[in-house]
């Protein structure tokens, strides 16, 4: 049995399909933004009652804070298994491998982007795209 090739990836994206997927991955990071909002608003109080567990301690956020952390996880193992690369969380900058003139490079975009209008090759980055406009993707 050959030996997978890691650096390939799992999926291959043409522009339609990466564009197809934008409402879900807005609505993903919407919700990692929103549950990063509750972890931040709760973090002083989990923290205090961290310090009091071995004492019983407990916190009336720490439902809420939980709930969030799974709800991070959960949204990006999502974006994971759609065969996405998310390169920054915070900025939910996600990158696409697709097929140009025989090799991979990435379509790239933004949270927020009504559609992807930049590319770049793999070994560079989001300071290296290139407009979509005229290339044949």
């Amino acid at each position: 049995m050959a030996k997978p090739d890691h650096d390939t990836p799992d999926r291959i994206f043409t522009l339609a399909e990466a564009n197809e997927l934008l409402p879900q991955l807005n609505q993903r990071f919407a919700t990692i933004r929103r549950a990063k909002s509750v972890i931040a608003s709760t973090k002083d109080e989990v923290s205090k009652a961290s310090s009091k567990a071995a004492s019983g301690g407990g916190s009336p956020v720490g439902a809420l804070y939980i709930r969030a952390l799974h709800e991070i996880s959960g949204s990006l193992q999502a974006i994971h298994e759609l065969g996405v690369v998310i390169k920054d969380v915070d900025l939910g900058l996600c990158d696409f491998p697709c097929k140009l003139e025989g090799r991979i490079v990435y379509l790239c975009w933004k949270f927020g982007e009504e559609e992807i209008r930049w590319w770049h090759e793999i070994s560079c980055g989001y300071k290296d795209r290139h407009p979509l406009d005229g290339t044949a993707i």
